[in-house]
């Protein structure tokens, strides 16, 4: 119970990684507030907590829409009368090099990758500061820590992603209030299934990696439930690599 008495929001829950973060979270005692743009998954899966015997409601959200945040924390504060840890998960992948990339395409990935994750922390942060303290964990990518070879957008989102976050943390750290990032690297996903459409895509990013394989949202959703976790409490404006070693190479 490694999160117990912890109240979460979770962007992007209603499936992957997101899902695999708030049923972790429930089973180690957080009350999970679930939001997403996909409702009929994202019930599904509170439903699915709740039956398990955690604490889990669902709430719409696109992170794009600063009224959805505002409605998203207050939902969380009047369903578990607080708010201690927000995981900014929600995000998109679009495929492009810089001359490919169209400024529509520019502005949906800046939009939801980096904008969203502006919007959460500036939404969640009041709370947090009511309740003593807290923990804002953002999934980047390693995207954002090397160039892309298949995304010049979605790199960049993820790059802005790894310095707010780093702005984020020494700002409020004085407030108890803690920010850090995790860069996936090749996940089993719905989007990992956009970028490695077919075996041998797939097979090339199992090549990239130093442990062989492709990695699961479980992988990330522990690497979440550290930062969460009071087990954390010294760390801030750090990096979770979690890539099989991909960038070690």
């Amino acid at each position: 119970m490694r999160l117990q008495g912890k109240v979460a929001l979770i962007t992007g829950a209603a499936r992957g990684q997101g899902a695999a973060e708030a049923r972790l979270f429930a089973q180690e005692g957080a009350k999970v507030v679930l939001a997403d743009v996909l409702d009929q998954e994202g019930t599904a899966v509170a439903a699915e907590i709740a039956e398990a015997g955690g604490d889990a409601v669902y709430v719409h959200l696109d992170v794009t829409n600063e009224d959805d945040w505002d409605a998203a924390v207050r939902s969380a504060v009047s369903s578990f009368e607080k708010l201690d840890i927000l995981v900014n998960n929600a995000g998109i992948w679009r495929k492009g090099h810089v001359l490919e990339t169209s400024s529509e395409q520019w502005d949906d990935l800046m939009g939801v990758n980096a904008k969203g994750v502006f919007l959460g922390t500036k939404a969640a942060i009041p709370e947090m500061r009511k309740a003593g303290g807290g923990s804002v964990i953002n999934i980047s990518s390693t995207a954002g820590l090397v160039g892309s070879r298949t995304s010049a957008a979605y790199s960049a989102s993820k790059g802005a992603v790894r310095l707010l976050t780093k702005s984020t943390a020494i700002q409020y750290a004085a407030e108890g209030i803690r920010a850090n990032s995790i860069h996936p690297g090749p996940i089993d996903t719905d989007m990992g299934d956009q970028v490695w459409p077919d075996a041998d895509s797939r097979e090339s990013a199992v090549g990239r990696t130093a442990l062989a394989r492709i990695g699961t949202a479980q992988d990330i959703a522990y690497g979440a439930l550290y930062l969460a976790s009071d087990e954390s409490s010294f760390v801030t404006g750090s990096e979770l690599v979690i890539d099989g070693g991909s960038t070690a190479q």
